[in-house]
């Protein structure tokens, strides 16, 4: 009920009034009253006018489940939302969820992670209450072989969610980052549990800077922040709303055709270094070329030297810009 209230509120062009949100909810005055309490402990400040009802003058920001489902508009995605104040990885509790049969659409948020992990098991781990740590499961019915390419929807989803509530122009840096002045702002984990032709679940993991201020000298040159990139404090519990938002949108054309033929020129708009040198970073085998943007598939295409046109599976391999992180 809480999440219901808070959406009433913020939907409300002034005061909500009791009754109004009593008949709605079909709860009774003192339920309203008791949760309104509960809010203002939690650090919302709400004005109570007799005979006009209640508004919202102030939010706290926190990425709880009821402050993220009161922002969503989505069908699947965030359908339910579990929070932590603390939690290992949020990845790892989705996929704890999901063997223990959450439904397709649990996102998993929390305030801090103290075993965050990026790609190939790096760590991830930054001061609570500055950033997005979100998880979401999903149980698609696709080949197990498509599964990397939903890491690309995500991508894109967190870029145009960053672009709208934000106004930065980021980049992707595929197939896992967004960026934005040539920097990470995002990370992006997949892991997938499956069969030889089945995906039992998929769970896909995104970090976004949002209200550091500051990185460890190593960071210095690679990340950014959506605070150091615009000067202001970020709305996360909104931004995983317009996340979720987003991907919803953009997985609902990946699954009509189980490839990326219908997001592949607006990712390519937004896919940075294209058409510049890249390093592709294959084990055993690295070289040189042209990125020429995505394919159907998802897959790079590097123009090499010689002319031939490599196509880059996300799966395998790590690309670089010849002259820095992007």
């Amino acid at each position: 009920m809480k999440s219901e209230i808070l959406a009433a509120l913020y939907r409300g062009e002034d005061y909500v009034s009791g009754q109004e949100l009593c008949d709605s909810l079909h709860v009774s005055r003192t339920a309203i009253w008791k949760v309104i309490n509960q809010l203002k402990e939690e650090g919302y400040v709400i004005e109570s006018v007799p005979r006009r009802g209640y508004r919202i003058l102030e939010r706290p920001d926190c990425v709880t489940a009821e402050e993220i489902q009161s922002r969503l508009t989505t069908k699947l995605a965030g359908r339910r939302v579990v929070s932590y104040e603390t939690i290992d990885s949020t990845n790892n509790e989705a996929k704890r969820l999901a063997e223990a049969g959450a439904e397709d659409g649990t996102l998993v948020v929390a305030e801090q992670q103290v075993q965050g992990k990026g790609r190939r098991g790096r760590s991830w781990v930054v001061p609570a209450r500055t950033s997005v740590m979100m998880s979401l499961l999903l149980r698609p019915q696709i080949r197990p072989e498509h599964a990397s390419s939903v890491t690309l929807v995500m991508g894109l989803a967190v870029a145009k969610a960053c672009r709208q509530f934000s106004g930065i122009e980021p980049r992707i840096k595929w197939p896992n980052d967004v960026v934005a002045d040539g920097k990470k702002i995002c990370g992006i984990l997949t892991e997938m549990s499956s069969e030889i032709d089945y995906i039992n679940y998929l769970v896909i993991g995104a970090g976004i800077n949002a209200n550091l201020s500051e990185f460890p000298g190593e960071l210095r040159e690679k990340a950014t922040s959506l605070y150091l990139l615009t000067g202001r404090q970020t709305d996360r519990a909104g931004l995983i709303a317009a996340c979720m938002e987003q991907f919803e949108c953009c997985y609902e054309k990946f699954l009509r055709t189980q490839d990326v033929s219908l997001l592949q020129e607006e990712y390519n708009e937004l896919l940075a270094g294209r058409d510049t040198a890249v390093r592709v970073l294959e084990p055993g085998h690295e070289y040189t070329g042209i990125s020429r943007g995505i394919n159907a598939r998802g897959e790079l295409l590097v123009e090499k030297e010689d002319g031939t046109v490599e196509q880059v599976y996300a799966g395998e391999v790590s690309v670089r810009g010849i002259y820095g992180y992007v």
